[in-house]
């Protein structure tokens, strides 16, 4: 019988990724989530007996953020996260041969504000506001399990960038637009994760089992808001880009149903536990990030070409 592991939430860019390379080491993979083809979060027995003997719980739930912070979602992006983080916990807590690691995902996010000094998880600073709320109750949902079979970790994760979702195709139609100036004060810090690195990183934490507790999951080379479209611009060859206000991006956000928060807020935030434990990065920097990801682009653009 192959090692398995279960997702939860993982219909979703990063899960997708996530379960394509398991897949390819040879591991089952077991998915969580409202879809019917896969265990139902009601279902409280199917989720213990997937977890019993389970290599790793891997939980990505969660509501997408990329919506108006009205009432209603707002509720939902929190029970989203701690309702099902909840269910995890007491399913574990039932299980006879518990998984051995538990990663649960949370958010760059929680740190502040951050233009004058990075956030590390030592030294970072908890922010404030609705996002940082949610993170906060995420991680202590999390926390509040004493499991002392199954190992433990947060991964704080920054913006993800892959070819296959996530912010690169609104950034890459940006820039081809014509839009790929900086948005508003262009001083914001951009942290990022390639999500081949967010992989590497998911099996550095299971092979090093002395890890545990809240990490920071960011290249170690974050940079502002300016920098990353000019990088950008610069990998797709185009030399213009016209920038937006503030204004613009408040009164943009209303018509596509979103928040500026996802394009202004500074996240500066620094991998310390990571770097400290000997994990080497794939993806330092933002050009070799984006020279992967856009040529992979590229290339499967040319692949779908027909010729009449």
């Amino acid at each position: 019988m192959s090692k398995k592991i279960i997702i939860a939430g993982g219909t979703g860019f990063i899960g997708e990724h996530l379960s394509k390379q398991f897949v390819n080491l040879g591991y089952q993979i077991i998915f969580i989530s409202r879809n019917k083809e896969n265990i139902q979060w009601q279902d409280t027995a199917g989720i213990i007996y997937a977890l019993e003997d389970a290599e790793m719980l891997i939980n990505l739930a969660g509501k997408s953020v990329d919506c108006r912070y009205n009432e209603k979602n707002k509720a939902e992006i929190l029970l989203s996260r701690t309702k099902t983080t909840k269910a995890l916990g007491e399913a574990i807590l039932k299980c006879k041969n518990p998984p051995k690691l538990w990663i649960n995902s949370s958010t760059a996010t929680i740190y502040r504000h951050a233009e004058d000094r990075p956030m590390t998880e030592s030294t970072g600073e908890i922010g404030k506001g609705f996002s940082v709320d949610v993170a906060i109750k995420w991680e202590e949902s999390f926390f509040s399990f004493q499991l002392p079979h199954t190992r433990q970790v947060a991964l704080r994760i920054a913006i993800v960038l892959g070819k296959d979702g996530g912010v690169m195709k609104p950034f890459i139609n940006l820039v081809k637009f014509g839009l790929g100036g900086k948005q508003g004060s262009g001083k914001q810090m951009f942290s990022w994760i390639h999500i081949e690195d967010l992989f590497n990183i998911v099996l550095f934490l299971q092979t090093h089992k002395e890890l545990q507790g809240v990490f920071n999951c960011s290249a170690p080379n974050p940079v502002n808001n300016k920098t990353l479209m000019q990088t950008l611009r610069k990998e797709m060859k185009i030399k213009f880009g016209l920038s937006s206000p503030t204004w613009l991006l408040n009164f943009g956000a209303i018509i596509i149903n979103t928040e500026t928060e996802l394009l202004l807020k500074s996240r500066w935030v620094v991998p310390e536990k990571l770097l400290a434990s000997g994990y080497t990065f794939k993806y330092p920097r933002l050009e070799g990030a984006l020279g992967n990801i856009l040529k992979k682009v590229v290339l499967f653009d040319l692949a779908n070409i027909k010729i009449l």
